[in-house]
C-alpha cells in the first residue's frame, strides 16, 4: 500500500488546466521524481499535497485513508514536509531559532532552545547533516542552509518529504552529499518526491519517475530503462537535441577584454575583484558558477547598468568602462540580462514596442522625423517569425507571452545586426526545454557569425553543453579557465567551491 496516494486529481485556474486527473503514488522508502517543463503541473500538484491550493476533483489517501489537506498545518500534522527551492529562512536568527520558530516549547512560555539544539545535533549526526544550532544563518553557505530546511521537516518528524528543485544552487559536491542524504532518508522508511528539470541528477537519484506535459501524466518509467533523451521526448511531446551541435570555427582576436575588474554590490561590499577575461570572436565562453558570486553584478558592469570601481572593459578595442549603456550599445554589445521581465523587457509594452526598444532611433523606421509603422511592423514581423516567437499579434502584451517566448522575443531584438559581443545571463532560466534547445541552436549560430559571446549560466549542463571554454567563478574571481572537452564536472565543481585547480 502506498504511503500516499493521489488519485484522479484536476485543478482548474481561469483559462487554464492545471492538472487534468493526475493519478501519483509514493511507496515507503522510494524516491519518486516528478518530472516536466515549466508549466507541466508540477507545482500546482505539490501544492495541493502539501495544503496551499484544494483540487477541484479527487483525492489524497494516506496510507490507504482518504484524507482532506486543507493548510500546510494540516499537511505538517500528518507528517508531510515541503523543502522548497527558496530557503523559507529568517536569516538574523540562528540555526535554532530557525528550527524552533512556529513550535510550541517544552517549557511553555520559556524557550527551550538547548533542547531543540540537541536534537539538531543528533538529527545532524544520523543523516550527515551536520550544523551548529547556534549559528546565524546569513553567515551559512548555501549548502548549509539547505541542510537547515531539511532539518527543519525532520525535527517535524516528516515521514514524506516533497523536494522542488533542491539541487539548483549547489555545487555538484553538494548535490552529491545531498543525494547521500536523501538516499539515508528513504532507508528510514520515509517517501520522497523530487522534483527537478535536470535529467541526469532525476536519473541518479530516482526509483521511479512520473512525466507530467500539460497537466496530464504522459509516461512513467525507471532509471534502468529511461534515458535522459527518453525522458526529454516524453516531457516535450517530441525527440529532443539535449546539447548543440557545435561546428569547428576560426576563433579570431579578443573582442571582449576585462582587466582588473572591480565591482560593488547592492549592499557596499566588493562582488568582482580581480577579475580578468577575454573572450574572442567566434567562441562562446562559459562562466560557470553558484548563485551570488558576482556573476550579476560581472553582467550589469559591462553592459553599463554598474559602476566599476577599478579596472577596465573593453569592447572591439575601445574602452567603455563606465560608459552608458547607449553607447556600449552603439559600440557593439547586446545584452540578454537575466531577469527577462525586470530589465530585458517592459511587460505592459506589446510586442512590437519591445522589439524597437533599442532600435527606435534608427532611420529605417523613421520617416521625415516620425515613425514608420509599416516599415516597424514588417520588421518585427520577420523577427518575430525567424524566432518562432508564438504571440496572438504584434500587439499583444509581452506579459501574456511564456517565459520562453519571452526570452526569444528578446534574442530576435539583440541579435538583430549581428553584435560584436553578445552577453547572455541565465539565458534560459525558467523556459522549458524545447524554447532551451533553440535558444541554444540560436547562440551557436550566432557564434559561427564571428560574435563573442559571453554566457554566465547557474546550469552545469547548459555550460559544458554550449561553452568552447568554462571560466569557473567564485567570490568574484575566476579559479581558473578549462577546456570543457576534457574537465570534468567534479573539477569545475570544487572550482565552483573555492578550490584552485592543480
Amino acid at each position: 500500500m502506498p504511503m500516499m496516494e493521489m488519485r484522479g486529481i484536476t485543478k482548474r485556474f481561469p483559462g487554464v488546466l492545471a492538472n487534468d486527473n493526475v493519478d501519483f503514488d509514493v511507496q515507503a522508502g522510494e524516491v519518486h521524481t516528478l518530472l516536466g517543463e515549466n508549466g507541466a503541473g508540477k507545482s500546482t500538484l505539490m501544492k495541493i499535497l502539501y495544503g496551499l491550493y484544494q483540487a477541484d476533483e479527487g483525492e489524497i489517501l494516506l496510507n490507504g485513508d482518504p484524507t482532506v489537506i486543507d493548510s500546510p498545518t494540516t499537511a505538517i500534522s500528518h507528517n508531510i514536509g515541503m523543502i522548497h527551492q527558496h530557503f523559507m529562512l529568517v536569516e538574523t536568527l540562528t540555526v535554532a531559532e530557525n528550527v524552533a520558530l512556529g513550535l510550541p516549547s517544552s517549557r511553555g512560555a520559556l524557550t527551550d532552545l538547548d533542547v531543540v539544539s540537541d536534537h539538531i545535533v543528533e538529527l545532524g549526526s544520523q543523516y550527515g547533516l551536520e550544523l551548529d544550532p547556534a549559528a546565524l544563518v546569513w553567515q551559512l553557505a548555501v549548502g548549509q542552509k539547505q541542510r537547515v530546511e531539511i532539518i527543519k521537516a525532520l525535527y517535524r518528524e516528516a515521514r514524506l518529504l516533497i523536494l522542488d528543485e533542491p539541487t539548483a544552487v549547489l555545487t555538484p559536491q553538494e548535490v552529491d552529499q545531498l543525494f547521500e542524504t536523501l538516499r539515508q532518508l528513504t532507508t528510514d522508511g520515509r517517501g520522497l518526491i523530487f522534483i527537478s528539470h535536470k535529467l541526469h541528477e532525476v536519473l541518479a537519484l530516482s526509483n521511479r519517475i512520473t512525466v507530467l506535459r500539460q497537466g496530464r501524466v504522459t509516461g512513467q518509467a525507471t532509471p534502468a530503462e529511461a534515458t535522459r533523451e527518453s525522458l526529454a521526448e516524453m516531457m516535450v511531446g517530441r525527440e529532443v537535441k539535449l546539447a548543440p551541435d557545435k561546428p569547428a570555427v576560426q576563433v579570431a582576436e579578443p573582442a571582449l577584454e576585462i582587466r582588473d575588474l572591480e565591482v560593488y554590490g547592492d549592499r557596499g561590499i566588493v562582488a568582482v575583484e580581480h577579475f580578468d577575461l577575454e573572450v574572442r570572436a567566434g567562441e562562446i565562453l562559459g562562466i560557470a558558477g553558484v548563485s551570488g558570486n558576482g556573476q550579476r553584478e560581472l553582467a550589469e558592469s559591462i553592459a553599463g547598468l554598474r559602476e566599476v570601481t577599478k579596472g577596465s572593459i573593453s569592447i572591439a578595442g575601445t574602452d567603455v568602462t563606465n560608459h552608458r549603456p547607449i553607447e556600449i550599445r552603439d559600440v557593439g554589445l547586446a545584452y540578454v540580462p537575466e531577469g527577462r521581465l525586470k530589465d530585458g523587457s517592459i511587460a505592459d509594452f506589446t510586442v512590437s514596442e519591445n522589439i524597437l526598444l533599442v532600435d527606435h532611433r534608427d532611420d529605417r523606421f523613421l520617416n521625415r522625423g516620425l515613425f514608420d509603422f509599416g516599415a516597424i511592423r514588417e520588421h518585427c514581423q520577420g523577427l518575430v517569425d525567424d524566432f518562432a516567437v508564438k504571440t496572438p499579434t504584434l500587439e499583444t502584451p509581452v506579459r501574456s507571452l511564456s517565459g520562453g517566448n519571452i526570452q526569444k522575443l528578446i534574442l530576435a531584438r539583440e541579435l538583430e545586426g549581428t553584435p560584436t559581443v553578445l552577453l547572455a545571463s541565465q539565458p534560459t532560466r525558467g523556459v522549458d526545454i524545447g524554447a532551451a534547445e533553440y535558444i541554444h541552436e540560436r547562440l551557436v549560430a550566432q557564434r559561427e557569425r564571428g560574435t563573442a559571446i559571453l554566457v554566465i549560466s547557474e546550469d552545469l549542463d547548459e555550460v559544458f553543453g554550449l561553452s568552447d571554454r568554462i571560466a569557473v567563478m567564485y567570490e568574484g574571481r575566476v579559479m581558473g579557465i578549462v577546456d570543457p572537452a576534457t574537465a570534468t564536472r567534479e573539477e569545475v565543481g570544487l572550482m565552483m567551491a573555492g578550490v584552485s585547480p592543480d
